[in-house]
């Protein structure tokens, strides 16, 4: 697994088998193409200082679209970079405006789905919906939001289990 180098000690001395540690911003090779680990932030105000350290990636192979993984975290200028300077050709948001009982959300509100989607050069795909119980946003509510925005063409929301190819 790839991890945030700040974190490799801390799972090593849990037992966990870390294969490469990556630092913020950095560019590794990866399957004879690069990945760069991005900044993340995993909440709104105070409740992000709690959930710990978050990185998004951005692959980059040979004859492959590139993609850009968020990652659990709110709209950011890191996020904001990503979409804008490397034009990646897939982007993944994590969607579920999941919330614990106290405190802002921890990953993007609607509206910064919306700014998400508005600024992803080419196709979305939006995941972490419906997956827990602290995840109240809805594909049916993100579908008519976008909808409203005249968005929806540009993502993919799909269905547990479904399978897609690009």
């Amino acid at each position: 697994m790839y991890v945030y180098d700040l974190d490799e000690k801390v799972l090593l001395k849990k037992g966990l088998n870390v294969i490469k540690s990556l630092n913020y911003w950095d560019s590794q090779g990866y399957l004879g193409g690069e990945i760069i680990g991005i900044p993340a932030k995993h909440g709104y105000g105070w409740v992000s200082g709690l959930m710990g350290k978050v990185m998004g990636f951005y692959i980059n192979l040979p004859s492959s679209p590139s993609i850009y993984i968020s990652a659990d975290t709110i709209f950011t200028n890191h996020v904001d970079k990503v979409l804008t300077e490397f034009k990646p050709d897939i982007t993944i948001v994590a969607s579920g405006s999941a919330r614990l009982d106290i405190g802002k959300e921890l990953l993007m509100n609607l509206d910064d789905i919306v700014k998400f989607v508005e600024k992803s050069p080419k196709k979305v795909i939006a995941n972490h919906l419906e997956a827990l119980n602290h995840c109240p946003t809805t594909r049916k509510q993100l579908k008519e939001v976008l909808t409203k925005k005249g968005l929806l063409n540009k993502i993919n929301i799909p269905i547990d289990g479904e399978i897609m190819e690009f």
